[in-house]
């Protein structure tokens, strides 16, 4: 099964009810490839935006991507709404991400695309290119932490879980998220300490 990804559409906050995800699966499971072309279309930006971050590769997100929805399509007929969607389809590409990074053993450099976009209104060049060294420089600081480390910052900074919802996508409990974010963040200052100054 070959997934085209289109551009990044808007998903739905994590405050919105499952309700379509639930009915979805629902329909999948019957082989409605209408609900599936849905599901994907809702949620491939924040699972494509995820990886790439955890992996430092956009090219391998979407490739990675693919893999965690056809996941999901084989999953249907087992899936149960006994959690949050979101929360299951984080736990898919949490698994999927990990044994990449296990497979591979090493990380791909970070490069500019990776980087946030940086406004550049009523900014002179030099306030500009320091601000696209400092997020390039966080992307490859992220890129050093540990696994769980890096899942966690990346689901809190960028996909701005709650702790119980990364709690629940990393299979541990608050107080173990915030003493993992505890130490990234510590990590992270250490690292970007030249630009904190």
């Amino acid at each position: 099964m070959s997934l085209a990804f289109k551009p990044a559409v808007s998903c739905m906050s994590s405050s919105e009810s499952d309700q379509p995800e639930i009915e979805w699966m629902r329909r999948i499971r019957e082989g409605d490839m209408e609900a599936f072309k849905l599901l994907v279309e809702t949620h491939q930006s924040r699972i494509v935006g995820t990886i790439s971050k955890m992996l430092g590769s956009d090219v391998e997100a979407e490739d990675l991507a693919q893999q965690v929805f056809i996941r999901v399509w084989r999953s249907a007929p087992r899936y149960k709404p006994t959690a949050k969607f979101t929360t299951w389809l984080f736990r898919i590409t949490r698994n999927l991400v990990f044994n990449e990074m296990r497979r591979k053993r090493h990380f791909v450099d970070q490069t500019d695309d990776l980087a946030e976009p940086v406004e550049r209104k009523e900014r002179g060049p030099d306030q500009v290119l320091l601000e696209e060294e400092l997020q390039i420089a966080i992307q490859e600081a992220i890129s050093k932490l540990p696994e769980a480390q890096r899942l966690a910052i990346v689901l809190r900074r960028y996909e701005e879980l709650p702790y119980e919802e990364i709690a629940k996508v990393m299979g541990t409990t608050v107080p173990a998220v915030k003493s993992i974010l505890f130490r990234a963040r510590a990590e992270l200052r250490e690292r970007l300490a030249k630009y904190l100054e």
